[in-house]
């Protein structure tokens, strides 16, 4: 046998016994158990909307659930243009902070979506199974074309991938924010379409939405638009790795309105209610609550107020995700391994698709 037959012997072997170890290992997973997937992309620094929005409440699920799965999507975030060495170090600055934020890795699958190619390959045999006129209209879809010349295809069929995220795990709950309630809905279309043709093989999977003030936290800027990382001006949003003197300053120049009085109002008065909301976030309290202690505060010295909630809460946060970065191997570590316990479910699923349709036998 020469050396080249030998090695990839050894690789079919090698793969073969890792798959056997998996399987067998899933064996003891009852199919019906609960299971929470959800993903965040590597594109920019996340920010308190994705620390109120999903972070917390991801850090919660893997306490409560079962068999929870957690992916950096970076298949998505290349439908539109990336800088290749930012957007790596983006994936290990992602991955640094949801470790600072409580993700534990014994405790949930933490992965990079791009290294487990069930992902890719399940959204063909789905994106075979959905129309052009039911991807044309999301929403989302019409959002970003409409400022877009060239319009990519992966912007026309990412819903499709998200679909294969959830269900190459056969995930049962999915936290999404309302904004992404019609990718889930499409993805319980196609799991019902595909049992019905091919046999019973997905899920129902729920969405589990966070309702509390928290949820669609505003732009500081512009409080009639969400905070996001694709804004442009930095301002309009606090990073979870700003430090105390960029807080307090973004908060000062919050945009809020005319009024002095603290009050709680999202329709009439957003800037002030957004501002109350993120106090309720990083203190636990209502908004009835923070209104009552804020009394006698003008708007002004409300700020310095919530700057102070603020940088107690991100403080440990930012210093622990400048911590991991120091230490690339170890957050590259933490993927290959997640990357790899992900992939055993994600093949189990994949085989059973591929028989089902008719790929293999």
């Amino acid at each position: 046998m020469n050396s080249k037959v030998f090695r990839l012997s050894k690789l079919f072997l090698k793969r073969n016994h890792h798959l056997c170890i998996s399987r067998n290992s899933l064996c003891n997973i009852s199919t019906s158990m609960e299971r929470v997937f959800s993903g965040i992309q590597p594109t920019g620094t996340l920010h308190l909307g994705n620390y109120f929005g999903a972070l917390k409440k991801w850090v919660e699920l893997q306490e409560t659930c079962g068999s929870v799965l957690y992916s950096i999507v970076d298949l998505h975030s290349i439908t539109l243009p990336q800088d290749p060495k930012i957007l790596h170090r983006n994936i290990l600055e992602v991955t640094a902070c949801l470790l600072a934020c409580g993700i534990n890795p014994q405790k949930s699958i933490l992965f990079q979506q791009s290294k487990v190619s069930q992902h890719a390959e399940l959204a063909w045999v789905l994106g075979c199974m959905t129309t052009m006129a039911r991807l044309g209209h999301l929403p989302q879809f019409k959002e970003k074309s409409a400022s877009v010349k060239d319009i990519p295809l992966g912007i026309f069929v990412y819903p499709v991938l998200q679909s294969a995220d959830i269900l190459v795990y056969k995930a049962t709950k999915v936290p999404v924010g309302e904004d992404q309630l019609q990718h889930l809905q499409l993805a319980q279309h196609l799991a019902k379409l595909f049992n019905s043709k091919y046999g019973k093989l997905f899920p129902h999977p729920k969405a589990l939405i966070n309702d509390d003030c928290t949820a669609r936290l505003r732009s500081l800027r512009d409080p009639t638009k969400k905070m996001s990382k694709s804004e442009p001006d930095p301002k309009s949003r606090i990073d979870l790795t700003d430090s105390e003197e960029v807080i307090l300053e973004k908060v000062k120049k919050a945009v809020t309105d005319f009024e002095s009085a603290v009050t709680w109002d999202p329709k009439n008065r957003p800037g002030v209610s957004n501002l109350i909301a993120i106090h309720c976030g990083m203190t636990g309290k209502t908004p009835e609550e923070i209104v009552q202690d804020a009394q006698g505060l003008d708007t002004g010295k409300y700020k310095l107020v919530v700057a102070d909630a603020i940088n107690k809460v991100l403080q440990p946060i930012r210093e622990e995700t400048m911590r991991l970065l120091k230490d690339p191997p170890f957050l590259e570590q933490i993927l290959e391994d997640g990357s790899m316990k992900a992939s055993s479910i994600a093949e189990d699923t994949w085989e059973s698709v591929r028989k089902l349709v008719g790929l293999s036998s």
